[in-house]
């Protein structure tokens, strides 16, 4: 005769099969995976869009952490997930502190959370800022390339901002194929601009590089301009700079006036995620009060439903999705994995019976 099982017994648990592991990915290792992979990277980023716009992602709104005693400061979470064939849930939560600069840290810094989509439990933490990083770099490689089709393709770039993006941005450019003729550089800061410009000069750039007294100046000198500072609002606001239709990486989102971008050809990366936050986008906007200058997302421009024309500046503005960094995330966890380096926290996830 079979005993049978009280209730009480089928809520005991049996020993967990395939306990549930965390590990740690320093930057160190992040960037060991990631050089030198800059094409394979800006493909894999190409793969990520497309899979958003099918509908086999998860990217809700980014979360702001604010602070009334310092209000230049934020901290971001980014939660996402991405279905087959990736599979990973997970979390970026990436501060923004500008005054680190004047004590000689980045401002950005990082961590980047990776879920099993199966349990939900986290597996990994990865240092992020190098992640993040790469993932704007390479998406503003990507669209470098898909927006300059059938236009004249961009020989004189100008950075408007010299910090660690405008370098990241620079070597993706580099590395996926653009032969640049001249390479311009400003900053409000005469030492960013001077970090820029001999990094440049290490790099063995064949451009000329060009430290630019303003902002105007260099526009009206670039056709690729990129905008990688932390403006927290517009500060470019004449129409005249842009009569020559450049293409315009916005990557910090909050450089030019809705005037700019109202005269612009406007892709962004997702339409209700660049609507937000008071980005030039979503100035103009609110000044419009309707969507109408907003031309599509980089995605249409790949697929070939929309065609950037060649009599208008055109204007990409990202906001950042965090399924990018997600990708990337799990690239770099997967090749870690495969490398047996990875540095696992014995016990992390203590508690695994349900009564002990």
């Amino acid at each position: 005769m079979t005993a049978r099982r009280s209730p009480a017994m089928e809520l005991i648990p049996r020993e967990p099969v395939g306990a549930p592991t965390f590990a740690v990915i320093s930057g160190a290792q992040v960037e060991g995976v990631l050089r030198g992979r800059e094409k394979q990277i800006v493909e894999l980023v190409e793969a990520t869009y497309r899979l958003h716009s099918a509908g086999e992602c998860v990217n809700p709104p980014s979360y702001f952490l604010r602070f009334p005693d310092r209000p230049s400061s934020r901290i971001i979470a980014l939660p996402a997930s991405i279905g087959e064939p990736m599979r990973v849930d997970g979390l970026k939560w990436i501060s923004s502190f500008p005054e680190n600069v004047a004590a000689g840290i980045p401002r950005a810094s990082a961590v980047l959370i990776l879920n099993d989509p199966a349990t939900g439990y986290p597996f990994a933490c990865l240092e992020g800022s190098i992640i993040s990083a790469t993932r704007t770099a390479s998406s503003a490689a990507l669209a470098a390339q898909w927006l300059s089709t059938g236009r004249p393709r961009p020989t004189r770039v100008g950075f408007v901002g010299a910090g660690l993006i405008a370098r990241y941005i620079y070597d993706f450019l580099a590395a996926t194929g653009w032969s640049l003729d001249e390479v311009g550089v400003y900053d409000v800061s005469a030492d960013s601009a001077a970090g820029l410009r001999c990094y440049l000069e290490q790099s063995q750039t064949t451009g000329r590089i060009t430290v630019h007294d303003s902002a105007e100046e260099l526009i009206r000198y670039s056709d690729l301009v990129v905008f990688a500072t932390v403006a927290s609002q517009p500060h470019v606001s004449d129409l005249a700079w842009f009569e020559h239709n450049p293409l315009v990486l916005h990557v910090s989102l909050r450089d030019l006036a809705p005037e700019i971008i109202l005269a612009s050809f406007n892709i962004v990366d997702d339409v209700e995620h660049c609507l937000k936050a008071n980005t030039s986008p979503h100035l103009a906007e609110q000044l419009t009060g309707n969507r109408n200058f907003l031309h599509g997302t980089l995605d249409d421009v790949m697929a070939g439903r929309v065609t950037v024309p060649r009599d208008q500046p055109v204007v990409f503005s990202p906001f950042g999705l965090g399924i990018l960094d997600l990708a990337l995330g799990k690239c770099v966890y997967d090749e870690v994995a495969r490398s047996g380096a990875l540095h696992v926290v014995d016990d992390f996830f203590h508690e695994l019976r349900r009564y002990g």
